[in-house]
């Protein structure tokens, strides 16, 4: 009751500004319900489309995987425009508003494609020697709701968790507990989606109908439109400010005009600097790190102020604070490049596939685990796993260390990093075991392959490894863009996440599909064909944990080379103890 009496009281900023009337908890149950039924719609669909890519529209294995490595790489890169658009024209209400419903329509259409029958192949059975695969326009209609749900998810992706927050006052300890707590129930549906995605959705796609498969997350993202559209009275809707690429703009242009001149001898006396009282930015200290970019900030006879201490001409002459929020950016990018291999380590690209020519019988039963379930025990290692790292491993860690996380945010990363490599090596691991008794025990036949007499639960400890991994750097990630990007760009530090994401999808259709082409006539033969037995996926996995052992030197040397924001000469990084002398911030949601 404390926190909802907080939530109604008036406030303004400034005489001029409307009164603001935060509804806090009262708008949750809107906000909550719609994540959550978007969540069960958008992942009941995704978790079983490599599945229902190869076994309905009859696509051979490695166009179906380049094909939705394309699809999420796009979808996940569209989240940076999403955020643009929301930061800068629409506002984050109508962008999620316009998301919801190009989501629904791309789930309708790929539902389509399922329930009628000339929206998709004739059905390849067993004992089909030749499966006939889907012609243009089947193609066309099926991409169409994929470029519908990458416009749906470019929109909702980056604006849902600060909208959330939107809701709340920041400036009241109240407030600050809702955004608190609504984050955690942001992470719990989201955990709670992706367990009923893969489990009891994929269980009726694969074993009742595909049809009625993708019409329950198509059911399930109409109620999440239905349940956002009827809070929209009382839901507080933030004004967009205007693009903040401009400031960044403005350094880049006017550090090129002003190459020429000298810096002073001392930069953090000698440059212009002007902060606005009403930014919300935390004011930065200099750092030395890209000084080329310092010239921005040397004023010169022709630079003009106004009344007001500022700068009359932007793109003439920058601020040192204007300076230091481009140096954040610049130096999250070499971090940011390190988790794009980490997610083609973690990312197991052939699971599914594996599954399928694995004996997937629970135990002695009949009963068979769908192949896209398997990767719930990720999910699971990774609910398990969060709890007993916050509430023992954290603060055991924080006595011994003295820090308040118990290690630091790139430490974190780094743990995640190195756990790619040991996922890699268990996985080709498995798959020789996997390949070796399908060669001298195979199980039952497939269109594409012997089964293997081995388990398929032989798959659980990658996936275990790579939700210790997500536990580790996926969500140190979220944390560092959140505090290391300027204030007034927590959209783009959002959809930063998703961008890694998106570059690692391009990645790994370019190194599955370069892969198939160069080994296809090799004397060793194709490393990645239609049947798993006659290829040698195992060297593939070893090719990447040589790659991922190459990324984390990579990041174990930008961790060394990175300062945190606010932070005037040095940063602990990782294996290194270095005094630091921290600024004051403000995090302002």
């Amino acid at each position: 009751m404390a926190v909802e009496m907080e939530e109604k009281k008036a406030i303004t900023n400034d005489e001029d500004e409307p009164e603001i009337k935060y509804r806090g908890i009262k708008a949750m149950p809107f906000i909550i319900g719609n994540e959550t039924f978007e969540k069960l719609g958008a992942l009941g669909m995704l978790f079983n489309l490599q599945v229902y890519l190869t076994t309905v529209f009859n696509m051979k294995r490695i166009s179906a995987t380049t094909l939705l490595n394309v699809f999420n790489g796009t979808t996940n890169f569209s989240t940076l425009i999403g955020a643009y658009a929301s930061d800068t024209y629409f506002g984050r209400y109508k962008t999620l508003g316009f998301g919801s419903i190009a989501s629904f329509l791309g789930l309708l259409v790929i539902t389509l494609t399922a329930a009628v029958k000339n929206l998709h192949p004739p059905h390849c059975g067993a004992q089909d020697v030749r499966c006939v695969g889907p012609n243009p326009w089947q193609m066309v209609f099926l991409l169409s709701g994929f470029g519908l749900m990458i416009l749906g998810a470019g929109a909702i992706r980056p604006c849902n968790l600060a909208f959330g927050a939107d809701q709340f006052n920041p400036k009241t300890e109240g407030g600050k507990r809702g955004i608190d707590s609504f984050f955690n129930w942001y992470f719990f549906t989201l955990s709670f989606a992706q367990m009923v995605s893969v489990t009891l959705v994929v269980y009726v796609q694969s074993d009742v109908s595909w049809g009625i498969g993708l019409g329950i997350p198509t059911l399930f993202m109409l109620i999440s439109c239905f349940v956002f559209f009827v809070g929209t009275s009382i839901y507080v809707m933030v004004k967009p400010e205007g693009s903040p690429f401009t400031s960044v703009a403005q350094v880049l242009v006017v550090a090129v005009k002003k190459r020429r001149l000298k810096p002073p001898q001392q930069p953090w006396l000698g440059l212009f600097n002007y902060t606005s009282l009403k930014s919300l930015n935390s004011k930065l200290p200099y750092t030395e790190q890209f000084r080329f970019l310092d010239k921005a900030a040397v004023r010169t006879e022709e630079d003009q102020l106004n009344p007001n201490g500022s700068q009359s001409n932007p793109w003439q002459l920058c601020s040192m604070q204007q300076i230091e929020e481009v140096k954040c950016i610049l130096r999250v990018i070499p971090i940011w490049a390190a988790s794009i291999f980490y997610q083609v380590g973690e990312k197991q690209q052939y699971i599914v596939f594996q599954a399928m020519q694995s004996d997937r019988h629970l135990a002695s039963t009949s009963f068979q685990i769908p192949p896209a379930t398997y990767s719930v025990f990720t999910m699971l290692t990774l609910t398990i796993w969060l709890p007993i790292y916050d509430r023992i491993i954290v603060p055991s860690l924080r006595r011994i260390t003295k820090k308040e996380g118990g290690i630091t945010i790139l430490q974190r990363i780094g743990i995640g990093i190195f756990l790619t490599i040991i996922e890699s090596l268990v996985s080709a691991f498995v798959e020789q075991k996997r390949r070796g008794m399908a060669l001298s025990h195979p199980g039952a036949h497939s269109p594409r392959g012997d089964v293997s007499s081995m388990s398929a639960l032989w798959l659980v400890p990658q996936l275990c490894i790579a939700g210790l991994a997500e536990g580790f750097c996926a969500i140190g990630q979220v944390e560092f863009y959140y505090k290391q990007f300027p204030e007034n760009m927590r959209s783009i530090a959002g959809s930063f996440f998703f961008c890694g994401m998106a570059a690692a999808g391009y990645l790994n259709g370019f190194l599955i599909t370069g892969l198939h082409r160069m080994t296809e006539g090799s004397p060793s033969g194709n490393w990645l064909p239609e049947d798993l037995n006659k290829g040698r996926l195992d060297y593939f996995y070893y090719l990447v944990a040589g790659l991922c052992a190459l990324n984390f030197c990579y990041f174990v040397v930008c961790a060394h080379w990175y300062r945190y924001k606010g932070v005037e000469v040095a940063a602990d990084n990782i294996g290194v103890e270095i005094v630091e002398k921290e600024k004051e911030n403000k995090y302002i949601v």
